[in-house]
This record gives C-alpha cells, structure tokens and sequence, in this order.
C-alpha cells in the first residue's frame, strides 16, 4: 500500500535512528519512496511541531491531514485536468498552450504558485515525455497539488534520468521501443508539463467527463490514462 503523509510521519522520529526502510519501486498506488534515505531534519521537526500543536489542542491532526488532501488530490492536479482536457477538444487552444504555455495557464487563472513559467510537452504515439527535477523538487504546484513523495525522492531524481524506461515500467507504464522517451529536467526558473495522449474511446465525453479521466501521475509523464471500461466507448 502507499504511503501517506501521516505514516511517513509517524514513522519518521522512529527510523532516523535505524536503518533507512525498504521502499517498494512498484507503481503508484503500490509505488512510493522516501524523501531521503532517512528521514530528513525537516521532516522530523514538521513532526515535533505537529505534535506539540495536536498536544496542545491548537490543531486537529484530522483537519491537517484533509487540507493536505485536499490539495493533493483536488485543487492542483484538477486544474492540470482542466487545461489537459481542453487541450484535448479545442484544438486552437492546444497548439497555443504548446507555443506558449505560461500564458495560457495564466489566462486560465492557474498561473503562480511554482507555475510561473511552464513548457508543455506533448506525449504523443511516436514521443513519451517525463518530468524529473535532479537537483531538489520543482514542480507546478498550482496546475498539479502538492508533489508526490516519490517526485522528490532520490531514487526518482537520479534514476529517471539513466533509465527513464524502468522507472516507467515501475509504474506500470510500458513503452514500447518504437517510441522515443524524452525526460525534462526542471530547475528553479522553469517548470514542464505533460500533455497526455488522449486515450481511445473518448470520443464524445465531454470536457467536464474528461476531467475527471486526468490523473496527476499523467501529467508528469509516469502514467498513462486509462478510461474505465464502462466509459469506453462500444
């Protein structure tokens, strides 16, 4: 299973005294790693800080742990989905926000915040794009929610970039040898986000159905979408 933010947490005051654990490399959902192979000092005091404050009844670990949520899951990676599935039915808008992405988020409204300056990479049949930010963790906070623990994990930063295909085949994402795998690197000035292929059988959904197909993990380029096999078309 996962890890969530409050087992990572929880667990953090107990291994930085022992040896890192063994995090699996499977996919999301399945896939997770550390931040660093122990836990780091931020780590620990977030944690010491968290439950003074819990102690003390000035927060609720709850309420937390939802507005974590909340922006991992709804805020950030939904309006990434908006402007992916857009792209996806109007194509006047897809070839300007590939020409010129930062402006066209920010006429969106989901400029700042880490998006400042944005290049869309398309993943099409013949090119696979995947996001990676070697030196820490840049990242489009407010097309995408808060990074994924595995985005910031070493194991991803140094990996993605020597072998791109094993680390997509961790999630579950095969790409086949006839289509080339282009990694970006992000930096501190300049974010990138991926585009994904429309998948076949949504043809005719609509901009809001599309939506909710988006998937965070998919506009980083470690995923594929996958439609439910209910919403395929027959």
């Amino acid at each position: 299973m996962p890890i969530t933010r409050r087992d990572f947490l929880a667990g953090s005051a107990t291994v930085a005294s022992t040896a890192a654990p063994d995090f699996s490399h499977a996919a999301e959902h399945g896939h997770d790693h550390p931040h660093t192979d122990l836990p780091s000092d931020m780590a620990l005091r977030v944690k010491t800080i968290e439950s003074l404050m819990v102690e003390k009844g000035l927060v609720d670990a709850a309420a937390i742990d939802a507005l974590v949520q909340l922006h991992e899951t709804r805020v950030g990676p939904r309006n990434g989905a908006r402007v992916v599935a857009k792209a996806w039915i109007d194509a006047e808008f897809k070839q300007k926000l590939l020409a010129n992405g930062t402006k066209v988020i920010a006429e969106m409204g989901f400029g700042g915040r880490q998006a400042w300056d944005v290049i869309v990479v398309e993943n099409t049949a013949s090119v696979h794009n995947l996001i990676v930010c070697t030196l820490c963790s840049c990242y489009p906070w407010s097309l995408l929610g808060l990074a994924p623990t595995w985005y910031k994990s070493t194991a991803y930063r140094s990996r993605a970039v020597v072998d791109p295909r094993g680390v997509l085949k961790e999630f579950g994402t095969e790409i086949g040898e006839d289509v080339e795998v282009r990694v970006w690197d992000s930096t501190a000035d300049q974010r990138y986000f991926v585009l994904p292929e429309r998948p076949p059988g949504t043809e005719g959904m609509s901009e809001e159905v599309l939506v909710g197909l988006v998937t965070r993990d998919s506009m980083i380029g470690a995923t594929r979408i996958q439609v439910p096999g209910k919403a395929r078309a027959t």
